[in-house]
Formats: C-alpha cells, structure tokens, sequence
C-alpha cells in the first residue's frame, strides 16, 4: 500500500467521525483501529531502558505490574560510556524485545538536558551537553529501529523541571533554546531518522508543546525535515484542535471520544479546515505502514542479561582511587556494608520501571569471585530513622576486615518522575554511617548508587570510590567485575560535579514555583558555566579514572576531522575517552568557554598504540544567531582542544575559520551576562536576552478555577483547596512512613497536574460533568460542585 495513492483513496472513504477517531488512542496503550479499513491499532509502551509492557491494569506511573523484560542500565548510566557502538547494541536489544512483544512504538529514549542537578527525572536523561546527548540517543534509536519498531525520542522540549511540568512556563532565550534544548532532538531526527517524537507537558514561552506551532511546524517540521508521528505525553493534551493544527497527529491515552468531539465540531464550525485533519491522518497512517516489527522471535533473555551486565561494567565511573588500592588483589578479605549491596537500587521510579527479568546484587557475585566476604551489615535503614543497634552491627562488620566495601547512595524515594529533589546530599542516616567508619583506620572503597549528581563530603576521607548509577539487573555483578580488575572501568562523567548546589547556575532560578520557570542562566549550564568561570568542581565534566594510563600524541586537525596517536602506556588493557572541545578566540559574542564537539572510545591493550579519527559535530564551530534564527559560524581563530575532560586537555590546535562577523545586536550584551554574574541576572537583562517582558511568575490568586489549574494552586483558592493539598500530603507522608517511595511519590505528582488531565488519565472514571463540579467545589461553591460530582458518577453498567 503506497502513501501517496491508496491512503489518500482510503481517507476519502472515511466520514469525519472516523477520521478524527484516528486521532487518539483507542485505550491507554493502544492507539485507534478501523478494521473496515484494515487500519491495525499499534501499541505504544513505555521504555527508554527497557520495556514495560502492562497486560492488565494500565497506568502511567510505573505502580501497575508489567511483563518481565531485561531492565538495562538507565540513560544516565549509559551516558558515561560514551560508547555509541556499546548503546546502538543495547537499542537492538530493546528493539528484539519490543518486536517480540509486538510492540510498535517504545517511549524512548529520553533526551532532556540536565538543565539542574535537582531534576527529579534526571536519571532518565542522558547528560548536560547536547552533542553528547545527541550522539548516543541517536545510537541507541538506531539500533532499537533496526528490528522494525519505532523508537519515540521525548520529551520535545525544554522539560526540564518534573515540579508543576504540567502547567509551568519554561521562558529560554532563542540561543539557549537551540543550542541547548533542542540540538539533541535535531541530532535524533537528522542522524537517528527516528520515526516518533513525544511532546512534553509544559509550556515553553507562553505557549504549551504540543500545540507550538514554532517548536512543531517551523523548526520540527519544515527545518528538521522530520516527517515522523508527534503524540503527547499521557494526559499531555492541552487545546486538541490547537495542537492538530500546530502538527500533533495522535493524542494518548484514550479520551473515550470527548477530543474527538472537539475535532468533529471545530471542523463544522469551520474553526479547522478539514483538509488540516486529513493531512494529519495521512501523516499518521504513513507511520503506522513505516513501523513493521520483524516476525516474531523470542528474546533470548539470558544474552540480553549478559549485555546489560557488560554495558553497566563499561559506564561505572571511578572516581577515586588512592594508591592503586582497586582492583582488590586476590584472595582479599572484604566487610560489605550497606543495603544496597544486598537489595539493588538499579533503577528509577516512574514510568520507566521495569519488571526486571532477573537481579543480580553485589553480595551473590562476590561470591563468584575470589574476593573473601568475612561479614555482612545492613549499616543504616533505608528511608532513615536508623536505630543504634544497626549501626553497631555496622561497625562490628567493619572489625572483621581491613578493607570495607561499603555501599551508599540515593535511595527510590530520590529519584522519579514527578518530584525533583531538594537538595543534593544523600541521606544522613548514610552520612552518620560513613562518618563513623572513616574513624576505625580500615581502607575504605565507597560505592554509590543513584542516577545523579550527590554531594560527597566523605571523599578525602576514604581511598577509593565507584558511581555505579542506576546499572540495571547486571549491575551487581558488573560492579564485581570492576572491583576485582577482570574490567577496567573505563565510565567518564557525563555531567558535572559541583562543590556545592549554590554554585550551579540554576540555583536560585529552580525550580519554578507557580506559574513560570526562568532559565536566566541562558547557554551557561554544566561545564559550559563551571569552565567559562573557571569555578572549582569535585569533579569535571568528563572525569573518570582507569586502572592504567594513557597518551596523546601526534594530534592533527583536517577537514573537520581529528586525528591522534593514542597509547596505553600501563600494564594492564583499558578504554580511554578522547574528548574534543572547541573554543572561539577573542569573540564579542556571548560564549561558553569551549564545548563538546567530538569524542571516541578508544580500546587498547597494554602497551598498545593506535590512530585514532574523530569526526567533529556538524555545529562544531557555530552559534546559533539570533537575527536569522540560523546557524551560523564566526569567522576568526579557534582552538581545538583534545583531551580526557573538560579540564585535563593533552593537545591544543589553533585554526582558523571563514564566516561571518558578529551580528551587532548580538555583541550587545547586557551587564550581568558580560561579567558571567548569572547567580544575579536581572529582570530587565533577562528581558534584553529573551525579547519580551516577562509574565507573572505567580499564580493570579483571583483568577477563578479551570482546567489549567493544578491541584497545589488550588489551596491558593480557599479552604477546600488547602484541605484537599493537606490530604494529599498526609498520604504522601504515610505512605513514607510505610517503605512505600513508588506510592509515595505518584501520590505527590497529585498536586502537579492540572484539572483536565484528571479526566484523561482516570479511563472514565472521572468524566467532564464530575471535573466541573471539582472545580465549583473548590473554587467556593463547595456544595453545589460536590451534588454535581455525585450526580455524574458513572454507574458500572455505563462503566
């Protein structure tokens, strides 16, 4: 069946109601069938590091139960392999699985930047820099495309806090914007071809994503080329109509026909052009014919374990390593402490939980190991309130060994979507515990667990320290295979480590408390900020060490390509990173120091040398400007510098490079960006830098209850709304108190979300009639709402 001739034949048989069915799932997984045209519903399910696939009750939290499926290292994780070959493996993987299932489309990868180290989904996101980011996502849609599925990059765009990412206002500036937010996204469509994009929930200057006509027509569509399918996040519809004319094809989950209606009537009202409705579905239709699983094989789970195992061994990061002390030789006699060395936090919360086929845990491949287990302790209760006697235990353990491996980290209640953390530091029921141990004089090896940055003020105080990150089922015995030398950690950071939050660029503008989030930091995030003050880090943008040593040599620079001599100078085999920054000489623009615009994984035996090229970014040597809103390069010299991090740079070379000269009103830059004082951006810079005035950034306390209201803006409101919040809290408080983190959490995402996706995420049990006696209710018609709720509660039989 051709596109061109036959679905345009098939959509002309179709009456308006069928075809503005076609634009919206048929239930939550599944979008809408039409036999009688032989149109298959295709399934949709959530990824982005494994699938899970839920055959009964649906929900979008991660609380339901799904199939088993290989549960692998989280983005964050893989993140620090910086290992496209290694990523595009694990997308086939994926896709194997996926096809298996006869999954069409998987909800991946996730490609936000890590605007702020609080972000609560972080873990989920591959890194701070967008070429980065957009490198190994378009690896990993590679390789999950080639077994015959769609991959769905997400969330287009600019999510970058999960606080209020229903409703809240991300204000960027146009450089920003695009060098930053949207350059990943370019990457996957250009480079990964991937068929789906996902749009986010928030909006982004004024105007919600699903329904920006400049995110989604001007630069998706006509400047990207991207001739895929656009589908909301679950609930994430705002305006349907809106966003069918901006270019969103299907909406999810199920609305049980009310958006349908909406498309139905604004098109016999003449509000939309029918012929818009038919471009769309000739669009989706074109996708649905694009995406064909290959036949049917089943997984072979046990190798997909294997590969979990091996891409968790390859992204671990060694951030210490005083006196050689890892590997740990053989025969060593170790004290293992800490939870997670028995139960794994190898994973996220949220929509992304999977169902892991199998687990490994540190203690069980120890004992595969020749590495001698002389005792075991708990150290410290996972959610706090950790008693005496369980820290005794601790350091009783610790008394039966010289050397502790003692296993630390951020625990579920941290990490999910949904809710950002306050802060960076772990636990103090940890802290207490290492704090402690670092007394008794024992070599100490910290292990951490967690799919962000987190403080460690312990550092100078212990000789060695892994980040695993959230490692997936393998990572336990990943982590074995590091820790007695049979791998050599090779992972290297994939953001940055700060000192102390308050120096991140962000903090103080993260998150956005009520009705808009203000990234005044502009393109100064991560080591773009770090690097261009040249402000101290605990550890740099691309930081990890190895078990030998490396060098460069030999480095030259030739039709945007690098190439190197790079030589394992050790005893033993290892991977180096070869990380390639460029910086623009004496430039009146406002700039980042350097940036990321190449790299490779680099395997070498000991001893062993070899030429190595690197392609640079296709932006390499561009900004985006303003003026044109196009790329454009700056002429004059450049260096590119070669290095292992942003701050261990081995080579420079200057070039030199034909182009245009600085837009004027570009060079115009106001005060507090020119002295890098972004902690202390003013209003009216900011203005300067974004071209409007900004909106209020609170609610308007005076603005009667709709559908864009959120549950927490509603004890702004009036009594009910504070008692309905106070409620929501005191569940949320309970279920902590119970070791309920998963529960805990989706309870809290309560307060985010706005009163129309009440509706559309509840299946019908909550319809139209019900939501606009909530909102009487709790805008000071509280009897008069609540008859009007109890008189449009659906009986089972219309259930």
């Amino acid at each position: 069946m051709t596109y061109e001739i036959d679905y345009r034949t098939l959509v002309g048989k179709m009456t308006l109601e069928e075809k503005a069915s076609l634009m919206s799932g048929e239930n939550f997984w599944y979008s809408q069938s039409l036999p009688q045209y032989g149109i298959p519903a295709i399934m949709l399910t959530d990824g982005p590091h494994g699938l899970r696939k839920q055959i009964g009750d649906a929900d979008h939290l991660g609380i339901n139960g799904s199939i088993p499926a290989t549960c692998f290292p989280t983005a964050a994780t893989i993140a620090n392999s910086w290992d496209v070959d290694l990523i595009r493996e694990m997308g086939v993987a994926l896709g194997t699985e996926a096809a298996a299932e006869s999954i069409s489309v998987v909800l991946g990868p996730g490609m936000n930047i890590k605007r702020d180290p609080l972000s609560g989904r972080n873990f989920e996101y591959f890194s701070e820099d967008p070429y980065l980011s957009g490198k190994l996502s378009s690896a990993l849609i590679r390789g999950m495309q080639e077994k015959g599925i769609a991959a769905c990059a997400k969330h287009f765009a600019v999510n970058s806090q999960e606080y209020l990412r229903m409703t809240i206002d991300e204000i960027v500036d146009k450089r920003a914007l695009h060098e930053l937010y949207l350059e990943s996204f370019r990457m996957a469509v250009q480079e990964g071809k991937v068929i789906s994009m996902m749009t986010s929930y928030n909006k982004v200057n004024g105007t919600y994503t699903n329904e920006n006509d400049y995110l989604l027509d001007t630069v998706l569509k006509k400047t990207w080329g991207f001739d895929g399918l656009i589908v909301t996040d679950w609930g994430g519809n705002n305006d349907r109509v809106a966003g069918l004319k901006a270019g969103n094809q299907l909406e999810m989950p199920s609305t049980l026909g009310v958006t349908d209606l909406e498309i139905v009537n604004a098109v016999r009202s003449g509000d939309l052009e029918e012929s818009i409705l038919d471009t769309r579905v000739l669009e989706f239709l074109k996708v649905v014919d694009k995406i064909k699983p290959l036949p049917a094989e089943a997984a072979d789970m046990e190798a997909h374990h294997e590969k979990a195992v091996d891409i968790a061994s390859q992204s671990m990061v060694l951030l210490k390593n005083k006196d050689n002390c890892l590997p740990l030789n053989s025969k060593t006699k170790v004290a293992v402490i800490g939870d997670f060395a028995e139960t794994p936090r190898y994973q996220g919360a949220g929509s992304s939980s999977i169902n892991a086929y199998k687990l490994d845990n540190l203690l069980n491949a120890l004992d595969e190991t020749d590495i001698e287990v002389v005792a075991y302790a708990k150290g410290f209760e996972r959610y706090g309130n950790t008693k005496k006697a369980v820290y005794d235990e601790a350091l009783q353990a610790a008394g039966q060994a010289d050397t502790l491996l003692v296993f630390l980290g951020l625990d579920e209640s941290y990490e999910s979507e949904g809710v950002d953390r306050s802060h960076l530091n772990l636990p103090q029921d940890q802290i207490t515990l290492i704090n402690q141990l670092t007394k008794l004089n024992k070599k100490i090896i910290v292990l951490l667990a967690g799919g962000a940055v987190m403080s460690l003020p312990f550092i100078n105080e212990i000789d060695a320290c892994i980040h695993t990150y959230l490692a997936g089922q393998g990572g336990g015995k990943a982590l074995a295979k590091i820790l007695t030398g049979e791998v050599n950690p090779s992972g290297k950071l994939s953001e940055t480590y700060p000192l102390s939050y308050e120096e991140v660029s962000s903090a103080g503008y993260f998150p956005g408390k009520e009705a808009i989030s203000e990234h005044r930091e502009s393109i100064f995030i991560g080591y773009r900020y770090f690097d261009t003050k040249k402000i101290p880090v605990q550890f740099e943008f691309g930081f990890g060490l190895s078990y030998t040593s490396f060098t460069y040599n030999h480095v030259m620079f030739e039709d945007n390509h690098i190439t190197l001599e790079v030589t394992n100078t050790g005893a033993v085999g290892g991977s180096d990173v070869v990380q390639v920054y460029v910086h623009k000489k004496d430039s009146p623009l406002m700039r980042a120091d350097q940036e990321l615009k190449g790299f490779a994984k680099v395997p070498l035996q000991a001893h062993e040398k070899k030429r190595v090229t690197i392609e640079l970014s296709d932006h390499a040597f561009h900004f985006y400007n303003v003026e044109t809103e196009s790329w454009a390069i700056e002429e004059g010299a450049y260096e590119i510098r070669v290095g292992s991090s942003s701050r261990t740079i081995h080579q420079v070379i200057e070039v030199t490079k034909n182009g245009i000269q600085a837009p004027v009103t570009m060079c115009n830059i106001p005060k507090s960006y020119k002295e890098l004082d972004i902690h202390n951006i003013s209003d009216s810079d900011f203005e300067a830098l974004v071209g409007y005035k900004l909106p209020d950034s609170n609610w308007d306390r005076k603005a009667p209850v709709n559908l864009n209201t959120s549950i927490v803006e509603t004890a702004t409101k009036g009594v009910v709304g504070k008692f309905v919040n106070w409620i929501i809290l005191r569940m949320y408080k309970n279920k902590m108190k119970k070791g309920e983190p998963h529960a805990a959490n989706a309870i809290l995402l309560v307060q985010s979300m706005p009163f129309r996706t009440l509706s559309r995420m509840t299946g019908g049990s909550i319809n139209e009639e019900m939501l606009a006696g909530m909102m009487m209710a709790v805008d000071g018609h509280f009897f008069k709402g609540t008859t009007k709720v109890i008189k449009n509660i659906p009986s089972k039989k219309s259930k």
